[in-house]
């Protein structure tokens, strides 16, 4: 049977519009197509693959687990679970954790418990989730409806109810909603789909003050801005504010798939047994991936160098910039970078993802004005460099096409 990009129409459901590429093989930051084409991938299979393709502990720890144990039903525990869960608790606030299968996952189980802490504590008038408008927070009806993009929620009929939504970065806008009705007040310390929108400190300090104000909780969604991504362990602490949860899931298990969400004893407390599951979740061999994952990027040497990797990119983008005129902005913190296009090219980033996919690299979209960039963390720097030549390429094949 041949496996071409035309058996997805025939036989996947077409919620989906995947590249005509099929990468076959990786090896750190480069990737291989069916016709041994070459690409340097800045994507990062979206903030996922935060040690790049194959890397040696990641593929060591796999086999190793695959020769013990797969799989238990969650009426057993397993020794790859609670070291990650140890290790969690270690290196961070929470003292508690919670695993599943996806940043969806984790954070669907952050919204049942800030809404089973409040009638617990408070009686069932105290049900408002707040969020932030173009946040995004997963696919289920209840994540996709408090991720504040409407098109990504509507057409699925009536939504889970009491949810509202502020504008991001603006203090005023959560001051008008936020009541001792509101239960919990969710948002990403570094906005990922809404276009790579770094808070302010007053911003982030501010909503950890109206919610202490109104007994609300502080739920952090570090799904993509985790595990080292920003330069630190967690986006949180760069930035002066504990959150009460925090979900992570994507770099977590370096690519294999695994989420989980953290907590304080005392509100975990709420979640007694049988209130909440998953059967995949703590699975043995995604928690001895996770592991080997996060002990890697847990060092000063792979966070320190986030942020040489960070001044690169940011460099590299400026001077092509500074050619082409193309970027309003750069933004974003560590390795997750979203260049702005200007007024010119407004709504063109696929057209910008596209172009560099025929020069061989691999760059996402954060919505139709902002081109992503989320590589491994541990990229060469020379891929950097050659990703950048390629991606100054493609550029000017645009600009060029434009007359």
């Amino acid at each position: 049977m041949q496996l071409t990009r035309a058996l997805f129409d025939e036989v996947m459901v077409p919620n989906y519009a995947p590249s005509p590429i099929i990468p076959v093989r990786g090896l750190g930051s480069r990737l291989w197509d069916q016709q041994d084409r070459e690409f340097i991938d800045f994507a990062g299979g979206i903030a996922v693959n935060c040690l790049g393709h194959c890397h040696p502990v990641l593929v060591k720890a796999l086999t190793e687990q695959a020769n013990k144990l797969w799989h238990l039903s969650n009426t057993m525990t397993n020794e790859p679970a609670l070291a990650l869960a140890q290790r969690l608790v270690d290196t961070t606030f929470a003292e508690k954790v919670y695993f599943a299968n996806s940043g969806a996952e984790a954070n669907e189980a952050a919204l049942k418990l800030v809404r089973r802490v409040a009638l617990n504590k408070f009686g069932a008038e105290k049900s408002q989730i707040i969020a932030f408008k173009m946040g995004f927070h997963g696919r289920t009806l209840f994540t996709v409806t408090v991720g504040g993009q409407p098109a990504y929620s509507d057409g699925f009929g009536p939504k889970p109810a009491d949810i509202d939504h502020a504008e991001y970065n603006n203090l005023d806008s959560l001051k008008a909603l936020i009541s001792d009705r509101t239960c919990a007040v969710v948002l990403e310390p570094l906005q990922g789909e809404g276009g790579i929108i770094s808070p302010s400190k007053e911003f982030i300090q501010g909503v950890r003050e109206l919610c202490d104000q109104h007994n609300a909780l502080l739920v952090f969604d570090e799904v993509q801005s985790g595990v080292g991504r920003t330069g630190e362990l967690y986006a949180y602490m760069g930035l002066g504010v504990t959150p009460d949860v925090l979900t992570t899931a994507k770099a977590l298990g370096g690519g294999f798939p695994i989420g989980a969400m953290l907590t304080t004893t005392e509100l975990a407390k709420h979640l007694v047994v049988g209130t909440h599951g998953s059967t995949y979740g703590g699975n043995p061999l995604a928690c001895a991936v996770a592991l080997a994952a996060y002990d890697t990027v847990n060092t000063p040497e792979v966070l320190n160098g986030v942020k040489t990797r960070e001044k690169l990119f940011k460099d590299a983008l400026h001077a092509i910039n500074a050619k082409y005129q193309v970027f309003s902005e750069v933004r974003g913190q560590g390795l997750l970078i979203g260049a702005a296009l200007n007024t010119e090219w407004a709504g063109k980033s696929r057209d910008f993802m596209l172009a560099a996919a025929e020069q061989g690299l691999l760059v996402l979209m954060a919505g139709y004005n902002v081109v992503r960039f989320a590589p491994s963390l541990v990229i060469p720097e020379q891929d950097i460099l050659d990703g950048m030549a390629r991606f100054e390429a493609a550029i000017a094949k645009l600009v060029a096409a434009r007359g």
